[in-house]
């Protein structure tokens, strides 16, 4: 019996051969073939079986020309799959030069996710960061489904929770350039079905700059107001006692104690705990979350409207304007004014605003529709296992707490406001500019701290109009220098996020060949709830500032 060529049992030089054989190896990745020669020919014929092998031996000596390869398989070579090398690439992969020039930052801000990562035990987590609106890092780190081994990439989507507030802002600012909405009105201007409030027999008024800065006095998931109000005043003696302290801390600090690491601890610790309070659960208490009924809603709400029902007849737990509140419900009724000040559904105003920000990836989350790259949700349970989340419908907060996106879309939201922020820096040097999606006097609106309220995720700073906003400070030469930046966290049902925008110190000589937006961004997502990623955020920004300042 005629035995084939051991170069010709190993390797066929068919389309269709190599096919089958990356098929039996489990392999569906376009193969790199082999140029057809025609001692390969020869080694076809051999191959298709002894009566052809004799007519085809003649390629061998280069007697018979060769025969057309057979069509390939289209199910074992999908002609729409890039080659190899081009495998791993996206429109979102950032510039190579980008990359390298921040290499060291990426480096460290890699191992410092991991680390977040293995300290709250997250499935999955993933980071994207922006230098001068150019996006120079973004990567995927665990799973966004464990269950199926799924790996987080840039391309994932997840729930982004409360970073809705600030994209409502949007919505409302907008409203307001183009006078069709006064800020300063009563609510029910343009919501009747809001009904009028008092507290304690004093009529008072409910306005939106107050919904927009918590100040309102609507409740947000505790509907207990002795609990509410006890948390506050355990809030304000911490507050005190903080304050009688601060001086020894200082001097501690000045002499370089330990305190400065002892610092860092309980503020990122804070942040955790504040996170979680501000949605009615601790972390390690996760039975607290499931006691919130209106946290894990089921039910489908056609509009905002109908969407007030669930707190439009709750007494205000203080005097509007007094007091801080953080409060989701708060911006359900943003949303209904949204609505009757533009004319338009709330949804398709926000996706005409996302189409305008070409966020592209960003929609109001829904069970139905097939979102690509959807991310799975978890919690640990009572026994410290990992489980999933159960069923929640958010169409009931869609403007606080609903949207999907991914990192790359949140950097493009984060720089458009960058962007209006500084764009009137630069018009006496540059005249060619385009103007910001928002007005520069309106983002200086939108970042300035509000009196009487309280930025949980850094106690540094205070909230504004749907932004945490920290401000420049330094108390004493050669030593600590805060940054101004602003950020919006989230957390919702195993869900949490961060965007956090730093902008670049200009002054007027900084201008100069220069255009905006100058400074980083950072979004991180994550599908675990109950993680403060803001101090994480800003520990990453700042690495990549150090570089860019290099």
């Amino acid at each position: 019996m005629y035995r084939l060529p051991s170069a010709v049992t190993t390797r066929t030089a068919t389309l269709g051969g190599w096919a089958w054989a990356y098929r039996r190896c489990g392999v569906h990745q376009r193969a790199s073939l082999p140029p057809l020669g025609h001692g390969w020919v020869g080694g076809l014929g051999l191959g298709l079986g002894l009566a052809l092998g004799v007519k085809l031996a003649g390629g061998l000596r280069g007697a018979t020309p060769a025969p057309s390869p057979p069509t390939p398989d289209p199910e074992a070579l999908p002609q729409s799959e890039p080659p190899p090398l081009l495998e791993h690439w996206s429109p979102q992969t950032p510039v190579p030069s980008l990359s390298k020039r921040f290499a060291r930052a990426i480096e460290s801000s890699r191992d410092l996710l991991h680390r977040i990562k293995d300290e709250v035990g997250a499935p999955g987590i993933v980071v994207g960061v922006s230098v001068d609106g150019k996006e120079v890092w973004s990567e995927g780190l665990g799973y966004a489904d464990v269950e199926n081994r799924v790996p987080c990439k840039p391309e994932t989507v997840m729930r982004i929770a409360s970073i809705s507030k600030s994209l409502t802002m949007v919505a409302l600012a907008k409203l307001w350039e183009a006078g069709k909405l006064d800020l300063d009105f009563p609510v029910q201007h343009y919501v009747p079905e809001f009904p009028e409030k008092e507290y304690e027999g004093e009529k008072v008024s409910v306005t939106t700059r107050l919904l927009i800065s918590h100040l309102s006095g609507i409740r947000h998931y505790e509907k207990d107001m002795k609990k509410v109000k006890e948390e506050k005043a355990y809030k304000a003696l911490k507050m005190m006692k903080e304050t009688m302290e601060s001086d020894q801390e200082k001097q501690l600090k000045e002499k370089g104690g330990k305190s400065n690491e002892n610092n860092d601890f309980a503020k990122a610790k804070t942040e955790q705990d504040n996170e979680a309070k501000g949605r009615n659960s601790k972390p390690g208490k996760k039975k607290n979350d499931f006691e919130q009924g209106e946290l894990y809603l089921k039910e489908k709400f056609e509009n905002s409207i109908e969407s007030l029902r669930l707190f439009k007849n709750d007494p205000l737990f203080f005097k509007p304007g007094s007091q801080f509140l953080y409060s989701t419900f708060g911006y359900t009724l943003l949303a209904a004014i949204v609505e009757r000040a533009s004319g338009y559904k709330y949804l398709d105003y926000m996706q005409k605003i996302f189409h305008d920000l070409d966020m592209l990836t960003t929609v109001q989350e829904e069970n139905e529709p097939v979102i690509y790259n959807r991310a799975r949700f978890y919690v640990y349970n009572k026994k410290k296992r990992l489980v999933n989340t159960p069923y929640v419908d958010n169409s009931y907060k869609w403007a606080g707490g609903g949207f999907l996106s991914t990192v790359g879309d949140l950097l493009k939201f984060g720089n458009a406001m960058l962007y209006g922020y500084q764009v009137g820096l630069f018009k006496n040097s540059n005249e060619n500019l385009l103007p910001g999606y928002l007005k520069p006097e309106t983002m200086a609106m939108i970042w300035t701290p509000v009196p009487n309220t309280e930025m949980s995720w850094d106690k540094e700073g205070k909230y504004a109009m749907a932004w945490g906003v920290v401000e420049k400070k330094q108390t004493y030469g050669s030593c600590r220098k805060q940054r101004h930046y602003a950020s919006h966290t989230g957390g919702a049902v195993g869900a949490s996020s961060v965007l956090l925008v730093l902008p670049e110190e200009l002054d007027s000589e900084a201008t100069n060949n220069k255009v905006p937006p100058r400074g980083i961004v950072v979004s991180i997502i994550c599908n675990m709830q109950s993680v403060g990623l803001n101090s994480t955020a800003l520990k990453i920004a700042l690495e990549f500032d150090k570089d860019r300042s290099d």
